[in-house]
């Protein structure tokens, strides 16, 4: 049994000593940084709070002084060196509040040894072992560490305060003096309260501000995601009808026509697939501007999807390139493609910006050179990407353009959002010329050839009107 009794108290004296020595280890930590922390400046008037305490810092200095030298019996030098540390806290508290507590608390340690000898003889009712300027000091100090550290920090100075004056005024003593430990503490914990509910009220106005501006981004969002939703109602219900009226009317006109000739069932037939595909890409930007995550791919086994890993986000690349190139032919025009260079894995911004351009650049020559021959050329680089497409003098009459250039426009800035260049104007034989260089790394990693599009002519023509 007596073993068992001395196993169980071994026992409990280890936990305690850890539990104490963990303590310790946090003590250690949360009180021994030298790290700057200034005091911000004030709202209202900017520096006040500094030229305040800078005041009442001059001011204890003097004070302690006095009461040192004149109540307390020290020499001057000792006095000085004592009133100044207490006064320098304060002063080094607005930008390291933890090590001017500890100089505070040092000088008041200090000065009560020091004055203690003298109790009884010339310093007999001396206000011990706290001097009024002290205890002013040392409230400033442990207020202005209150306001900036967490409040345990706060709590642990408060304790080792307490500590200190207990061990002096209770453990110690002196055969005659004013005893300012009790109000010393009272005041301390007083001011300690004081800043925690001071410090917890500024970051609660804090976390109002953050939520308020988070509240007015979300009402923005929401805002944005409405009127794309509109948008959206409002190409689904004209552009989508519209284009399911001229597949469903293409698929019927052979039926309307006795012996219709090959020519015309295939060029119908173009005519359908066309709008299919246009629908098809209809659809996937109805999903891009009702989404609210555009970019995040649907959850697999989602109703209404291919794969279920597919974005709503329209993607062609250039493996798509040849469909392109094919039914522009079969629109009427002649396309010659040339590839050089080995193509890498292009990022998806290259792949779709590199696909819409010739799409676009395709699209102008149909609508403004009758009768032209287009040549698409994609170079591949080591760090980008050349896209060319060129096209002859048109042979027939060339329409009036009702276009404002917003063709270009897209062009470049899928071009200079991707970092690259993009140069549209006539052609030296007296066609048109669109190049772009898209870049997959970063600029300075390689010069394309010249004469490409990095050199962008400052003299083209914005305008759609001479394709």
């Amino acid at each position: 049994m007596s073993r068992l009794s001395r196993v169980t108290e071994t026992g409990i004296q280890h936990v305690v000593v850890g539990r104490v020595g963990r303590w310790l280890r946090v003590l250690r930590d949360d009180l021994r940084t030298t790290g700057a922390d200034p005091l911000p400046p004030s709202v209202w008037v900017r520096w006040l709070p500094h030229g305040l305490l800078w005041l009442a810092a001059f001011g204890i200095t003097l004070g302690a002084v006095a009461q040192l030298g004149d109540q307390g019996s020290l020499q001057s030098t000792g006095a000085f060196v004592i009133g100044l540390a207490q006064g320098g806290a304060v002063a080094l508290a607005m930008w390291r509040p933890i090590p001017a507590w500890w100089l505070s608390l040092a000088a008041t340690v200090v000065g009560a040894v020091a004055v203690h000898g003298k109790l009884g003889g010339p310093a007999g009712g001396f206000t011990w072992p706290w001097t009024p300027a002290g205890i002013i000091a040392h409230l400033l100090v442990l207020l202005l560490l209150t306001l900036r550290v967490r409040t345990r920090v706060a709590m642990e100075a408060l304790a080792l305060t307490v500590l200190a004056t207990y061990v002096l005024q209770g453990l110690w003593g002196g055969p005659d003096y004013t005893p300012t430990g009790v109000i010393a503490v009272i005041l301390s914990g007083i001011v300690v309260l004081l800043g925690a509910a001071l410090r917890g009220r500024r970051e609660a106005r804090a976390q109002l501000v953050e939520q308020t501006s988070l509240t007015a981004e979300e009402r923005a969002r929401r805002t944005v995601l409405e009127e794309r939703s509109r948008i959206a109602r409002e190409l689904h219900d004209v552009v989508a009808h519209h284009m399911s009226v001229i597949s469903i009317q293409a698929q019927v006109a052979p039926h309307l026509v006795e012996n219709p000739s090959d020519e015309l069932k295939e060029n119908l037939e173009g005519i359908r697939e066309n709008a299919l595909e246009a629908l098809t890409e209809l659809r996937r930007v109805l999903g891009v501007l009702r989404s609210e995550h555009p970019d995040t791919p649907d959850p697999v086994g989602a109703p209404g999807t291919d794969t279920g890993t597919a974005p709503h986000t329209p993607q062609p690349t250039l493996d798509r390139l040849d469909a392109l190139v094919e039914n522009t032919r079969a629109a009427g025009l002649t396309v010659r493609v040339e590839v050089r260079g080995t193509r890498g894995q292009l990022p998806q911004g290259v792949e779709l910006s590199a696909y819409r351009i010739v799409q676009e650049a395709l699209s102008n020559v149909l609508r403004h050179a009758p009768g032209a021959t287009a040549t698409v050329r994609l170079v591949h680089h080591r760090h980008g990407v050349d896209v060319r497409v060129t096209n002859s003098p048109p042979t027939g009459r060339v329409p009036p353009s009702r276009g404002a250039g917003h063709g270009l426009l897209g062009m470049r800035e899928r071009s200079a959002m991707l970092g690259g260049t993009l140069r549209a104007g006539p052609a030296p034989d007296g066609g048109f010329e669109v190049a772009a260089y898209l870049p997959t790394s970063p600029p300075w990693a390689e010069a394309p050839a010249v004469g490409s599009a990095s050199a962008p002519d400052p003299s083209a023509d914005p305008e759609e009107g001479t394709a």
